[in-house]
């Protein structure tokens, strides 16, 4: 069991409950979740907020802290002799907690009556129902109504201390992306024409495990990279496709990465696969070079699009005034999704707390528009934060086909010469940075993303 020391997580608790000012935080744990039966459970993940504060990656744990009196209670229950036949014996609560500086441990039917005695119970937005039904048991809400009672101040207090990330935690997402990018180039040296996609999945989970950790999230690989988040691994690596694989590990105390590389299933790109890849490598290295705090990082997600209609126009592939198209959302066409997010406990870092907290404030408003309504991050960023740079362009099919038919963007969109990369696929490249004090820093060892790089690496 990996932990960060007691005085980490105390200092943490501390913050948490000067910043909320009075009242009863309530923090739930995750429990088991069964697949089929009780005792054929899914990989267990502890909440990333209970994470964060307690650090203890173990099933039926909850938690309080007072505000008021700053007390912390750790809540849970002894393994019974059935259970431990079963997972084996772990250390007894009042051990565990001591590894993370909580001096009060209770049973867990002693929480009830502690949340009935408070005048003020914080909770945050339950993702899982049977924290939900706890929830609803233990304050006497129906579920429906949980959400009208989530406590905001909390929710913000959360958001406002996990954005920034320390150099301890930034040590563990940058091993992180350094086992993802032995993954990556796995990947890469084990693709071959006439393999299956799932043979190159093996692979990436093969050396996640080799480096004690898990995929952060079900791998997107596929040679149909204009799927977003095509799950699919059954298909044949073909001659004169791109795959493109979207994948990161998490490790033990899990801080996780999100890279993405997409590389050619032949031994080189072809002049079309090339000419494309180069002008998303182009975004990514113009966003990354833009990075540093005060940045607008929905100024950013434009700035990749207004490159990417740019260079289009040299394509022929659209015509006409840039800002005219930026206006009009024509990028979003291309790609529409947005530029990146906060990565750090999760993938998608508390986008359990709502993504209006996380990547918007009340200086940023999500727009309506294709592509940049999907932005998951757009106000201000700050030292500390740890995001995504995730460009891409991606020609689907049937998005195209709409677009002609309800002839949309027609004084911009050359339809006709979009038939020439009706079958392309999606290109995505993807690296995860720390914003510094005045700049930014690309987390972990350089992952091979130039052609000249990729084609050597497949070559080898």
């Amino acid at each position: 069991m990996k932990l960060f020391s007691p005085e980490t997580y105390t200092k943490r608790r501390q913050k948490l409950m000067k910043t909320v000012g009075s009242g009863l935080i309530l923090l739930c744990g995750n429990d088991e979740a069964p697949m089929n039966y009780e005792h054929n459970t899914y990989r267990y993940r502890q909440d990333s907020t209970f994470l964060y504060y307690f650090g203890l990656n173990f099933a039926g744990l909850n938690a309080t802290l007072n505000c008021d009196t700053h007390e912390v209670t750790l809540f849970g229950n002894e393994l019974t002799i059935d259970e431990i036949i079963i997972v084996g014996p772990q250390l007894a609560l009042v051990e565990l907690a001591e590894k993370v500086g909580v001096p009060n441990v209770q049973s867990t039917n002693k929480l009830s009556n502690q949340l009935g005695k408070a005048k003020k119970v914080h909770f945050l937005p339950p993702y899982r129902f049977e924290n939900k039904q706890k929830l609803s048991n233990w304050l006497g809400i129906a579920v429906i109504k949980l959400a009208d009672n989530v406590s905001d101040e909390l929710v913000h207090a959360v958001v406002v201390q996990r954005q920034h990330k320390t150099a301890e935690e930034v040590a563990e997402m940058e091993a992180a992306v350094n086992a993802s990018r032995a993954m990556h180039i796995a990947a890469m040296r084990a693709t071959q024409v006439g393999k299956k996609e799932y043979e190159i999945v093996a692979e990436l989970y093969g050396t996640a495990k080799r480096f004690g950790g898990e995929l952060a999230y079900p791998a997107i690989l596929s040679i149909n990279g204009q799927t977003l988040h095509n799950h699919y691994h059954g298909n044949e690596l073909t001659s004169g496709r791109l795959l493109l694989n979207d994948s990161g590990v998490e490790l033990e105390m899990g801080y996780c990465a999100d890279i993405t590389r997409t590389f050619p299933v032949d031994k080189k790109f072809t002049q079309q696969q090339r000419e494309i890849y180069e002008i998303v490598l182009e975004m990514e290295e113009l966003v990354i070079e833009s990075l540093k705090p005060g940045v607008q990082y929905r100024d950013c997600h434009i700035a990749s699009n207004r490159l990417m209609l740019n260079k289009f126009t040299d394509l022929g592939i659209v015509h006409g005034d840039i800002e005219e198209m930026l206006e009009a959302g024509v990028g979003g066409m291309f790609m529409p999704h947005g530029l990146g997010h906060m990565i750090g406990l999760d993938v998608h870092d508390m986008e359990d707390l709502g993504e209006k907290f996380v990547g918007y404030d009340k200086d940023t408003e999500r727009s309506a528009q294709m592509g940049l309504k999907s932005l998951r991050l757009a106000k201000e960023l700050a030292e500390g934060f740890v995001i995504t740079v995730e460009p891409g362009i991606y020609f689907i099919p049937q998005l195209i086909d709409k677009m002609k038919a309800d002839k949309r963007y027609l004084d911009f969109v050359n339809y006709d010469k979009l038939e020439q990369y009706r079958d392309f696929g999606g290109t995505r490249i993807e690296d995860d940075i720390l914003i510094t004090k005045s700049g930014y820093r690309i987390l972990g060892d350089h992952i091979p993303k130039t052609i000249a790089e990729i084609e050597d690496l497949r070559h080898a």
